[in-house]
């Protein structure tokens, strides 16, 4: 392993890839020597990471699949499965915001839409790669989540509520498999960043007040080979 790919011969799996903070960590996994899984819905916008990745001399598989549809997690895993034996990182970034309403206007599709992919999803995705976490020499599992995840704010009832669940879901999880010393949690709080999904919930913000999502990428590939312990949250600031 070369200092310029620590994590050469690893494979990364990253959820909501196709832009933002997904597209970023990606490449900045990719960069590291990771063979990087994309997943997202639109296979158009993976296969434009994809060409980034293979431009810049990464490695890269797209996967289109609708998270929302739980049936396709398990295809994705069988899938992934046949190709690789085990899976190092696991990134479960993508999102739906929805709404910004008070919580007594939160419309209840929208909000089951909400809690399935920021929360079900994930769940589900831990539950089909468990195993190949568990085959890795050592893996990580990473949570994007939201400052609005442990701080409750007004109008942000319905995606601070799925943030939170994400949260103890996850931490749970690696409270559960600390023992093992085999996979650790990083919950990840990106801070203010220049995403689509902070344009839609901050349409009045000039992008060029906050960070691009590269730092954040770039800060998650960088934990990934620190020795730091499991089960923390931390935020990625500037």
């Amino acid at each position: 392993m070369s200092e310029d790919a620590p994590l050469s011969g690893k494979l990364a799996l990253v959820t909501g890839a196709s832009r933002g903070i997904g597209a970023a960590t990606a490449e900045a996994l990719a960069r590291a020597g990771a063979h990087v899984i994309l997943v997202a819905r639109t296979t158009a916008s993976l296969e434009e990471v994809e060409d980034r990745i293979h431009a810049a001399g990464g490695n890269a598989t797209i996967a289109p699949v609708d998270l929302v549809d739980g049936e396709s997690i398990a295809r994705l895993a069988a899938a992934v499965g046949e190709r690789w034996e085990a899976l190092d990182i696991l990134v479960l970034n993508a999102a739906m915001l929805g709404s910004l309403t008070p919580v007594e206007h939160i419309d209840a599709k929208e909000y089951a839409r909400i809690l399935t992919l920021n929360v079900i999803a994930n769940q589900g995705l831990i539950a089909s790669f468990d195993a190949m976490l568990r085959r890795a020499l050592r893996a990580d599992v990473v949570a994007i989540t939201s400052s609005v995840g442990h701080e409750p704010r007004a109008f942000w009832g319905g995606y601070g509520s799925s943030k939170a669940a994400l949260e103890n879901l996850v931490l749970a999880y690696g409270d559960e498999t600390e023992r093992s010393g085999k996979v650790r949690v990083h919950v990840v709080d990106p801070g203010a960043t220049r995403t689509r999904m902070r344009s839609l919930a901050f349409p009045g913000e000039e992008p060029e007040d906050v960070k691009p999502p590269e730092v954040v990428g770039e800060f998650i590939a960088a934990r990934l080979v620190a020795d730091v312990p499991t089960g923390q949250r931390v935020r990625v600031e500037g």
